[in-house]
This record gives structure tokens, C-alpha cells and sequence, in this order.
């Protein structure tokens, strides 16, 4: 087959686009695919352990020295009850300090009728010292009863299992002499179990408490096992880079045993943070240390004993929440070089303009774009590779050095725009001094009008203001955010030469115009104007002013009325977003006509 002839261009040079025929198209196969918006969720799968839960395990130990007469729980694995006896032991100690008790006991009932006061009482204490030290060396509050009764002391002690659960330790063997602490059982409630794992921080950082997790074993085939999260590590480990995630999982049936594995799948939202919605957790109480205990009202858990919390605590609304959506494209779309991330857009039938991205998430067949592309563009998913080396062979830039359109594209050459503009009124002294803010501003911005840098007491006056608005705590980050940088970049405005001042102005103006769409003094009588001029030097060239007669601040005499009324911003809303733009080549006569 004989080769075509690539065709870049429609007879004019273009530096950052190729044109394709449809020919051509239909031989490379060249296919597209439309960045949509969307909720989507990425399924993190990791690999963890089953472990004991600490929360509900015992050590049953001697309180006192002796031996071990004998052993209930004869290996370990027997299940016991609470207060299940475990052991025997033989204590000289414990039977010096039942008979200690004894008598002192019929010492006090001797004195009963002791005329002297101090004697009876002093009696009654020994008693009770006596009775609290059998307590403390391991007898019950039933066994001291009994003893009471009987009257007859016990050189042997009935050791009560204090949990009901599985023993996982048998530390010790009849005949044997035990210390006092010495350790004879561990006794662990399996009834739930944690399931331990480690997830990289950005994984980690998307997970909540009480999240919903499936686990499956391979113990356990064709079964899903759901729990939740119970615990997040609020440190990195430094040895593997990971955070330990701990989840409790529900045993009532005995069929997870610790030291098995599982596998298991966390789905975390693409997006910042904020409210999710869990049917099973709306509008319901959970426990801050054991998340399976969920319910309809406050309590007590039934197994720390804590305060049940509401769920929207840790994040979950009580009503359906909609996730933040994410711009995507298909993952053949996108082309990876290094560092360099490009796509190529059709913006045009034909026409494909390489575009510099910047990513998110990398989803399976999705890929999250954070900038560079807007939704509802064509990207060529298949042929892409022909159209950038098309680009190559027109000397263009292309994956191998994207560096040119990275450049192109980082000039905004388009006003400044804004979704929702909700602003606050602010009364007092504190509205007062906003408007004053703004009134420096617009001395500032006439004098570049007039091809003048602004004085030193302009420029001070400004910056004290904001300085001023800065030391209240009343603001939102983001009116904070634009306060800083009015207060950060207006600093020299007044040393620099004209150019180079009217260039560190446009930070300036972008965060007047940012703060006039979210906060003005209740005094406010009149309306602000937002202009634009597609002229303006590397982009970005937007200002404002308190009327709606064009001066623009960034050419001054040369091209005064070059711009247009991007919108007209009232107290406290929006009323129209209005204005024509000014071609420059007209500039000269729209200012004659304006002067006139």
C-alpha cells in the first residue's frame, strides 16, 4: 500500500496541534472518548492477619504463694464460663489469714458489750482489715460468706475463670509450687476477633472508623466475613512505610482462628474527605472502642462499658450524601513519559492539540485528571501514539518534550471564574475597614490607569489595612487566603519600575476580585465591577473597579479601554454576569469615543 503524506494543519502552521483525514483516521483506527464527571470509588485489597482481640482476654494468676493442687482446664483449647473454676491451690498463707479473720471476728462478737467505745471500735476495724486482705490474697466475696458460716478455715483456694472464653495459655501443671502473680491460664473471648493490616498513608488517610470492610479467607470458601474498622495507627512505621489499620470482625460461630490469614477489600472514595452515608449507621450510636456494637439509642457497650457516641461523630451523615465528583478519562488515553503526562484533545473534527495533565488516581481503566482537561473534551483513547508522532515529525511538541505546551497552557487566558458566589456581610468597624480596603485598591488601580506607579503612602496604606483585617479571627481560610496574598504581594508595588509593578499587581487584583465575591461591609451602597483584557502580558489580566467605565490599569493610555465587563458584582449577590469585549485594534477609537 502506498504511504500518504502527513498533513499537519489545514494550509497554516499549527505548534501545538495535528490535523488528521479522515482517511488517515479511519486506517489508524483512531478513537475518542469524552472526560465525564463522576463519583468513583477505588477498592484498596490488602492481605492481614487474625489476631486475638486484646480487648477481651485474662491472665488468671496465683495471688498467693503455693502449690497447685489441681487443674480443671486440663489443655489448652477447653472453653470455660465465667466463674468456671480453673484451679486448686494450697496456700499456708491464706489459711494463717482465715484464721487471722476468724478470731479477730470472735473477738469483736467477745466485746460486744464492752463498755469502753474506743475497744469496739478498734476491734471492727481489725475485722475488716482481715476480711479485706482475704479479698486480696484471691478469695471471693462468696468464699469469704461461706467462710463466715462455717467458721472453718480453708488451707486450699478455688481459683473462678474472671471471662468466659477459650484458653489459649496453660502456664502451668498440678504438683507444681506457683508464686504470687505467677501466671497459670490465658483465657481470650474469641467471640470477636481483630483482623490486623497495613496499607500505604494514602490509603490509610481515606479510611474512617466504623468503615465497612469484606474479608474472605481461604479456610472459608465462598464466604464473605464483614466487619469494621475499629482502630487507624496515627503514626507511619517507619520500618515499611505503612499505617496498621486494625478491623473487628464477629466470631460468634468459632470459624476464625487467630494467626489464620485473610484477604481483605477496603472501598475508599476518589476526593477529599468529608460525609458519607451508611444505612446501617444513619441516625444511630456506635461504641468508640468496639464498632460491631451499633445502636438505636445511647447507652452503655456491652462489652467496655463506654458511652455509645452518635456515628455522625466519625464522618457518617444521617441522610444520603452525594460523593464529590472526579473528572476522568479512560487510561489508554493517557500517554507517560517520567514525569510528562500528556493527552491529546480533538477540539476540532480532525484537529488533535496535545495537552499537558495533571493526575489523581489511576483506577483500573480510569484515570483521575486534577488539571489540564475540562469535562466534556474528546481525548483520542486508541492511535494516540500516531497522532504524537506525527507531532514529532512536525518538529512539535510531543511526549518526548511536552515542554512547549506545559508552557502554553500554564498562561490563563480567560477571567477569572466562579460557580457559587455567596457573600458575607460584615457590620462595624470590621465592614467598615473591608471597604476601605477596597477603596485603596482602586486608588492603586487608577494610577496604573494613568501610567504611574503608585506612591510609597498608597501602597502602605493598602497593606495596613489588610494587615488591620488580618488580626480579626472572624474570617474563612479562604478570606484569610486572599488577605495574605493582597498583604504578601503588595509590597513593593511602589519600588519596582512600571512594567515589572503592573505585572506584581495582577496577584493582587486576582484576590480583590476572589474577596469580592465572599465578603463586603454592610455599608456597601454601590456595586463592583470586574474587567478582563485578553491582551494583558502572560494572561491572567483581571481587575476591578468601582465603575463600570473601563481603565485598564495594565496598559494605561496605551490601550485604556481594552477589555470587558466580565460581571457586575452587587450587595450581597450577583445580579447579572454582563460585557463585550473590546477588540485592541479598536482600542484607540472606543478610548477617543470614551473621552469625548
Amino acid at each position: 500500500m502506498a504511504l500518504e503524506p502527513a498533513v499537519v494543519g489545514s494550509g497554516a502552521t499549527d505548534d501545538f496541534a495535528v490535523n488528521i483525514q479522515p482517511s488517515q483516521r479511519r486506517l489508524a483506527n483512531i478513537q475518542t472518548a469524552i472526560a465525564t464527571k463522576q463519583a468513583i470509588h477505588s477498592s484498596v485489597r490488602t492481605i492481614g492477619s487474625i489476631q486475638i482481640d486484646e480487648s477481651r482476654q485474662a491472665t488468671i494468676a496465683s495471688y498467693v504463694d503455693g502449690r497447685i493442687e489441681r487443674m480443671f482446664a486440663d489443655y489448652t483449647g477447653v472453653v470455660v464460663d465465667r466463674n468456671d473454676h480453673l484451679a486448686v491451690i494450697y496456700s499456708p498463707e491464706l489459711y494463717a489469714a482465715q484464721v487471722e479473720f476468724l478470731e479477730a471476728k470472735a473477738t469483736r462478737d467477745r466485746l460486744a458489750n464492752s463498755a469502753i467505745d474506743s475497744i469496739r471500735q478498734t476491734q471492727q476495724k481489725l475485722v475488716l482489715n482481715s476480711r479485706r486482705r482475704l479479698i486480696e490474697l484471691g478469695m471471693t466475696e462468696q468464699q469469704v460468706v461461706d467462710l463466715e458460716k462455717t467458721q472453718q478455715a480453708q488451707s486450699r483456694v478455688t481459683i473462678y475463670a474472671p471471662i468466659g472464653g477459650t484458653v489459649i495459655d496453660k502456664l502451668a501443671e498440678e504438683g507444681r509450687y506457683t508464686t504470687a502473680g505467677q501466671p497459670i491460664y490465658r483465657v481470650a473471648n474469641l467471640s470477636t476477633v481483630w483482623l490486623m493490616l497495613e496499607l500505604y498513608p494514602e490509603d490509610a488517610s481515606q479510611i474512617r472508623f466504623g468503615q465497612q470492610v469484606q474479608a474472605k479467607l481461604r479456610s472459608l470458601p465462598g464466604r464473605t466475613i464483614q466487619g469494621r474498622v475499629a482502630f487507624i495507627d496515627p503514626k507511619v512505621d517507619q520500618d515499611n512505610r505503612t499505617v496498621g489499620v486494625r478491623v473487628e470482625l464477629n466470631n460468634d460461630r468459632g470459624e476464625l482462628r487467630p494467626g489464620d490469614y485473610a484477604e481483605a477489600t477496603l472501598t475508599v472514595p476518589i476526593g477529599p474527605q468529608g460525609e458519607v452515608y451508611d444505612a446501617e449507621l444513619a441516625n444511630k450510636w456506635i461504641s468508640p472502642m468496639h464498632p460491631q456494637v451499633i445502636r438505636n439509642e445511647p447507652g452503655l457497650c456491652p462489652i467496655c462499658g463506654m458511652n455509645l457516641v452518635p456515628t455522625t461523630r466519625y464522618g457518617y451523615s444521617n441522610d444520603r450524601v452525594e460523593q464529590k465528583q472526579s473528572l476522568t478519562i479512560p487510561r489508554s488515553a493517557l500517554l507517560t513519559s517520567g514525569e510528562s503526562s500528556i493527552v491529546y484533545v480533538e477540539t476540532e473534527p480532525g484537529r488533535f492539540e496535545i495537552r499537558s495533565v495533571t493526575l489523581g488516581a489511576i483506577i483500573r481503566d480510569k484515570v483521575v485528571v486534577l488539571d489540564g482537561l475540562k469535562e466534556g473534551e474528546k481525548v483520542a483513547t486508541n492511535g494516540n501514539f500516531l497522532i504524537d508522532s506525527q507531532m514529532q515529525l512536525a518538529g512539535n511538541p510531543s511526549l518526548i518534550d511536552p515542554s512547549r505546551a506545559i508552557e502554553k497552557q500554564s498562561i490563563r487566558n480567560e477571567p477569572l471564574q466562579f460557580e457559587n458566589i455567596q457573600i458575607e456581610l460584615v457590620k462595624g468597624e470590621v465592614g467598615l475597614r473591608i471597604e476601605q480596603l477596597y477603596q485603596a485598591y482602586f486608588r492603586i488601580q487608577q494610577t496604573y490607569a494613568t501610567d504611574s506607579t503608585p506612591s510609597e503612602t498608597a501602597v502602605r496604606s493598602f497593606i495596613e489595612t489588610t494587615e488591620t483585617l488580618l488580626r480579626e479571627n472572624r474570617w474563612t481560610d479562604e478570606t484569610r487566603d486572599q488577605l495574605e496574598s493582597i498583604r504578601d504581594n503588595a509590597a513593593h508595588l511602589h519600588h519596582l519600575s512600571l512594567d515589572e509593578s503592573r505585572q506584581q499587581f495582577k496577584p493582587v487584583s486576582h484576590a480583590i476580585v476572589r474577596l469580592s465575591t465572599v465578603v463586603r461591609g454592610s455599608q456597601a451602597d454601590q456595586p463592583l465591577y470586574h474587567f478582563f483584557c485578553p491582551m494583558v502580558k502572560q494572561g491572567a489580566g483581571d481587575w476591578l473597579q468601582d465603575n463600570d467605565l473601563l481603565s485598564n490599569p495594565y496598559w494605561g493610555s496605551q490601550m485604556l479601554r481594552c477589555g470587558e465587563l466580565v460581571r457586575t458584582i452587587s450587595v450581597p449577590n450577583i445580579l447579572k454576569t454582563s460585557g463585550q469585549g473590546i477588540d485592541p485594534e479598536d482600542a484607540q477609537e472606543h478610548q477617543a469615543g470614551d473621552d469625548q
